[in-house]
């Protein structure tokens, strides 16, 4: 794959679900009730429940490492919030390579709602190289 900078990376469409938001919260040990409990967020002055910065900085890493492939590593995400992302609504990740240099892009990440950028940021990525190893996964035969 041939990177440059000023290549556009195609939008991911995320449905925002209930189910994403309590499952990213849950998953990453998230357990502020904000995420999981609507009477607790509007008590809080929020509409509804909504998405913690952990579920969001995975699917920006999803994002990247889907259009990189799975050969490409995250070595930079550097990302902020800006609107929520509530139930039933949408988010559109959008992507740009600023730089490309010594193996790595840089990528300007957008996630923008209904309401507005949800997400904003950059992230580094060291791109795949053609013939490099496969690493080993798991134990070495021989050794315990």
């Amino acid at each position: 794959m041939t990177v440059r900078a000023g290549d556009a990376l195609p939008p991911l469409r995320v449905p925002i679900t209930r189910t994403l938001i309590v499952a990213g919260a849950l998953a990453s040990r998230d357990y502020q009730d904000v995420h999981h409990d609507a009477e607790a967020a509007e008590e809080k002055g929020s509409p509804d429940i909504f998405m913690n910065i952990l579920t969001t900085n995975g699917l920006v890493g999803r994002y990247i490492t889907d259009h990189f492939g799975p050969r490409a590593r995250l070595r930079k995400v550097a990302i902020r919030l800006g609107a929520p992302n509530y139930p039933g609504d949408e988010m559109v990740l959008r992507g740009e390579v600023t730089s490309v240099a010594d193996g790595m892009a840089e990528v300007a990440v957008t996630g923008a709602n209904g309401i507005g950028n949800h997400v904003t940021g950059t992230v580094t990525v060291q791109l795949p190289v053609a013939d490099a190893r496969v690493e080993r996964v798991g134990p070495v035969e021989g050794h315990r």
